[in-house]
């Protein structure tokens, strides 16, 4: 028998077994072909049997007994009479045991066919059972998982209620006016993103939004407010932290930052784009990986020791008041320092540079080294100034070197550098010495036009023409 679906709401919890079984009583009935009925004998057939089989036997009596009359002598007929009437009677009860037979028959057949329909009956009663059971089961089952996902719904929406009202009630306290109260508030952020990772990302955007605001007038606490702000930024922001937030993204375009410590911090798409940076800045040890943008960012000392960066370096338009130290810093991506200011010592000491740099229109005001860097890719510092000393000793140039129009203000110091590409010095300015002792050139440099002061114990490459221009300049001439 084919199996019929119970209708689609069979799912539902409210889909009670009693339903079930209305519905598979229909199914059924509308399956199951009707079986043929069996007619009732009516009673007048059986009557009727028994006046044909009188009629039958008084039929052959009479038969009988006038073929008696007819051949017997009238000593015999009595006796033929007699036998006539035996066979009469015989013929009589034949016709009636070969009724009761078939009746019999017919008994046998309807008990048969009774035991049969109720054998068939069992069965499919007891498939009913075995489908409403497993059907009541399912129902069950639904109803159970129904409940469970209304549970968890109404768990989950209880801790977002309390997870949003713990949110808005910190960031309430950010705004309040007094500094103790916000400094309330930060903390409160961080517990808040410390037991909820999916509210980091969040909780770092809010506080990036705080060090962006202008700091407001008259509060001279708010320094520490902001202090504390950047700790709780850059405290999950270090590898060696066992709570450290991975994956946030810091945008402080615009921000005020006091003492900002980013000391073994890996960094995402960091921006500090026009961020002014007080006090000491450091970077040391940190880690990028995306761009770093702190284009026209305004710092006092800064110092980068040790950054690995693998995306781009952005660093146009910088204005450095104090110390500047890049040493041990690799930069795999692209450095670009064009336009920026460097007021204090600046020091590049072993830094490896591994995409193109540019250094154009770039002032450093005081001492410059690049001792021992490596540039393995082209470097550009056309326009550059150095007020102060100029080291490239021991400095490692890959590939083209650019210092077209470089003014080198102090000593230019280049002694033992090695240059595997072309260098370019044309109309380049050197105020002081300009020493090239030791140096090594794949091929000869360009220095059409470059001029240099007289008499100030000048170390030229090898093969260099120098002409007298006038009592102050000289002039250095491609062969």
């Amino acid at each position: 028998m084919a199996h019929t679906p119970f209708p689609r709401n069979v799912a539902h919890p409210t889909f009670t077994v009693a339903r079930a079984r209305e519905w598979h009583a229909v199914a059924v009935a509308a399956e199951e072909p009707p079986e043929r009925q069996l007619r009732v004998m009516p009673w007048w057939l059986v009557l009727v049997g028994l006046v044909v089989a009188a009629a039958l036997g008084w039929l052959v009596l009479g038969l009988l007994l006038a073929e008696a009359d007819r051949a017997g002598q009238p000593d015999t007929r009595a006796t033929l009479r007699i036998d006539a009437i035996r066979t009469g009677l015989t013929v009589v009860a034949g016709t009636g045991g070969g009724l009761a037979l078939l009746l019999a028959a017919r008994r046998q057949w309807i008990t048969e066919r009774a035991q049969r329909h109720q054998e068939s009956v069992a069965a499919r009663d007891q498939a009913h059972r075995d489908r409403v059971q497993a059907h009541a089961e399912a129902v069950a089952e639904a109803a159970q998982r129904h409940q469970d996902r209304q549970s968890a719904a109404a768990e989950h929406d209880a801790a977002e209620r309390r997870l949003t009202e713990l949110y808005t009630r910190a960031v309430e306290l950010l705004g309040n006016d007094s500094a103790a109260v916000r400094l309330g508030g930060l903390h409160a952020l961080e517990r808040l993103g410390q037991d909820n990772p999916r509210q980091r990302a969040t909780i770092a955007a809010v506080l990036c939004a705080y060090l962006r605001m202008p700091a407001p007038d008259g509060e001279p606490r708010e320094t520490e407010v902001r202090r504390t702000a950047q700790r709780v930024l850059t405290r999950h922001l270090r590898a060696d932290d066992a709570n450290r937030w991975p994956e946030l993204t810091l945008d402080l375009t615009g921000a005020a930052l006091v003492d900002f410590d980013a000391t073994g911090c890996t960094l995402v798409d960091a921006t500090f784009t026009g961020a002014t940076f007080t006090g000491t800045t450091t970077f040391a040890g940190a880690t990028t990986r995306g761009p770093l943008l702190l284009g026209a960012a305004t710092f006092g000392d800064v110092s980068f020791e040790g950054l690995a960066a693998d995306g781009a370096v952005l660093l146009d338009g910088v204005r450095v008041g104090g110390l500047a130290s890049f040493d041990g810093a690799t930069f795999a991506g692209e450095l670009s320092c064009r336009r920026s200011s460097f007021a204090g010592l600046t020091s590049f000491r072993r830094v490896t540079f591994g995409e193109p740099s540019s250094f154009d229109a770039t002032r450093f005001e005081d001492a410059t080294t690049f001792r021992e860097a490596v540039f393995d890719a082209a470097l550009s510092m056309e326009h550059t100034e150095f007020g102060g000393s100029a080291n490239f000793h021991s400095v490692r140039f890959r590939h083209m070197a650019l210092f077209r129009w470089t003014l080198f203000g102090a000593e230019a110091l280049f002694d033992r550098a090695r240059f595997t590409d072309a260098a370019n010095f044309g109309r380049a300015r050197f105020h002081r010495m300009a020493s090239f002792r030791d140096a090594q050139f794949s091929r000869p440099p360009q220095v059409d036009q470059a001029r240099a002061m007289v008499d100030l114990g000048h170390r030229w490459p090898a093969g260099t023409v120098v002409e007298r221009l006038d009592d102050e300049w000289l002039l250095l001439v491609d062969r």
